[in-house]
């Protein structure tokens, strides 16, 4: 396969297009993210990378918490409504009529409307230059029933997920083989 050199630039993906809860005594927000990443399975953990300037890292980095949600492909409008609009200027739950749920966390919230939620402890704040890296131990974790399968797994070719790439939104789909597949026995 010929390859044709580019710019030094992030290419990952697909990665989940994620809804971030956050917030404090007074206010609670949202915002998209799609720098989130599994750092750590034990503990569990995972990171997010959020810009200083953004409203929400002011939040996150007061209550050292947030929540991590997955959004189904069929929420785009609410996902990229929630990446674009500030949380200075509305109330992202009521606009887009989203459920916050109070879970472990004293302040951030996890979105009913999403199928998979992750309550986190922020563990450590790395200043990276565009962006802050929060790490975060997953310390509860929530799947909607209709998800899952007989044995509690989710059952993720039941529903897709939301991915992102490049500036673009993707579906992501289930190819319904687990990790080993290739040299299990048959």
């Amino acid at each position: 396969m010929a390859k044709k050199q580019q710019p030094a630039q992030v290419m990952l993906g697909p990665v989940p297009a994620a809804l971030i809860g956050c917030g404090n005594a007074e206010e609670q927000n949202i915002i998209t993210l799609a720098w989130v990443g599994v750092v750590n399975s034990s503990p569990p953990m995972v990171s997010i990378a959020v810009r200083p300037n953004r409203h929400s890292h002011r939040l996150i980095e007061e209550s050292a918490e947030f929540t991590v949600n997955l959004p189904l492909a069929d929420q785009v409008e609410i996902v990229d409504g929630c990446g674009t609009l500030s949380g200075k200027d509305l109330d992202k739950f009521a606009k887009y009529n989203l459920t916050p749920v109070k879970g472990t966390l004293l302040h951030a919230p996890f979105i009913e409307e999403c199928p998979i939620s992750m309550d986190c402890k922020v563990e450590k704040q790395i200043s990276l230059g565009s962006h802050d890296l929060f790490i975060g131990r997953i310390i509860a974790s929530y799947v909607a029933e209709e998800f899952l399968d007989t044995k509690g797994k989710i059952a993720f070719g039941r529903f897709n997920l939301l991915g992102f790439s490049a500036g673009s939104y993707l579906q992501a789909a289930s190819l319904d083989l687990s990790i080993g597949y290739t040299v299990k026995e048959k």
